[in-house]
């Protein structure tokens, strides 16, 4: 154990996020069991050594972050270590990777009923059903989605300036005074290209190539978060990046099924299941009718932030589905987004309908929102699109 806490503590001295994340103050830490659910790339590990790093000294031993993919963890059990580690005074552990151990949930339940003074939080992919009824963890355990950055958080770094959330209806209501401040002190449009292209994953701070670090990643998500976690077989992997790819091609527009499943070679049952597996891994977005869901077909479906697109499309983005995938992206967290009756783009909450674009096309509606963009600021019920990036 002595090693795991040098580990921990090189870990912690070394991480320095530039920004704090808005989750950390979201999440109630006095939870016994706290799950921190993301999908790969989106900065599960920083935010853990952050959590670490603000509330616990270097040297305190009460806290201690440990990852499951240490060859430690093939003949140690977690609940033995738990234990282990609570003789010795620990009252926080931090848990990565937790998917990798087998039978987690029932040991993390195990330390749930039997380690009272002991809080763990870990970390999961986004494809791990943690409120599942059928898991022993269903009613013990509080969960969370990290997300990659918001155009707010995105701007944070790029400026070093900070800006503030607001809600839907905060910028439905007052968007010329919000947007008119954060204009006075930037130009939030010349940043939004860089954030389609790379400003959602946290790597993109990293002295890498973004693009085939993305490309690395979306390959893992594949092969771990969907193919590993869900059981399918390796010999069915080139199927579902193939898949990804027509998805990309064709998105957003209504999934022609019958014919993907002609293209990959499965039948069409397989084919949905596939894209709620992408759906799930935060690898594509289903928009459906309101009061429709999975299995139905979705009407249309999007990839799932900006960033993708330029990964899987080979030529030039079009700037419209960089648009609507950008404004479902920065909705959808807190607000259920739908498909709208008519020619508007969306649905949010059941209420409020949005086109998306860079223009009005055709008569202006004053029961329709406008996300405008190239605009910096609005009026009425035009909105400047780069102000929707403030909701998180």
């Amino acid at each position: 154990m002595d090693s795991l806490y040098k580990t921990h503590q090189y870990l912690v001295e070394h991480t320095n996020l530039p920004i704090r994340r808005k989750l950390m103050d979201d999440i109630n830490w006095h939870d016994r069991l706290i799950g921190i659910k993301g999908s790969r790339g989106v900065g599960k590990t920083s935010f853990l050594l952050q959590y670490a790093k603000e509330n616990f000294s270097l040297l305190n031993k009460e806290c201690l972050y440990i990852n499951l993919n240490n060859f430690y963890f093939t003949v140690k059990t977690i609940q033995d270590f738990a234990r282990e580690f609570c003789m010795r005074g620990g009252k926080v552990l931090l848990i990565d990777q937790v998917f990798k151990y087998p039978n987690w949930a029932d040991e993390l339940a195990f330390c749930y009923d039997n380690l009272p003074d002991l809080q763990i939080i870990f970390t999961s992919s986004s494809v791990t059903r943690l409120k599942d009824e059928h898991s022993p963890l269903a009613n013990k355990v509080v969960s969370y989605n990290l997300r990659g950055f918001s155009f707010r958080e995105f701007l944070e770094l790029q400026t070093g300036q900070q800006f503030d959330c607001y809600s839907l209806e905060d910028i439905l209501m007052h968007h010329s005074t919000i947007s008119k401040g954060i204009s006075g002190r930037i130009k939030p449009l010349a940043y939004m290209d860089d954030y389609f292209h790379h400003g959602f994953y946290p790597f993109f701070l990293e002295k890498r190539n973004f693009s085939e670090n993305l490309l690395k990643t979306m390959n893992m998500m594949l092969e771990v978060d969907v193919a590993y976690i869900n059981q399918i077989e390796q010999r069915y992997l080139p199927k579902l990046r193939k898949l990804l790819y027509l998805l990309s091609a064709s998105a957003p527009g209504t999934p022609n099924v019958s014919q993907f499943s002609l293209d990959i070679d499965t039948s069409r049952a397989t084919v949905m299941n596939y894209i709620k597996y992408l759906k799930d891994a935060r690898l594509v977005n289903m928009l459906y009718p309101e009061n429709e869901e999975f299995p139905k077909k979705p009407e249309k479906l999007y990839l799932q932030n900006p960033n993708l697109l330029y990964a899987t499309r080979m030529i030039n983005v079009e700037q419209q589905v960089l648009m609507e995938t950008f404004f479902y992206n920065q909705v959808h967290k807190d607000y259920k987004v739908n498909a709208a009756p008519g020619d508007s783009h969306f649905l949010v909450d059941g209420k409020y309908l949005f086109n998306v674009g860079n223009r009005i096309n055709g008569k202006f509606n004053p029961d329709v929102y406008y996300a405008i963009d190239g605009i910096e600021m609005g009026e009425l019920k035009i909105i400047p699109l780069w102000l929707f990036g403030f909701l998180y």
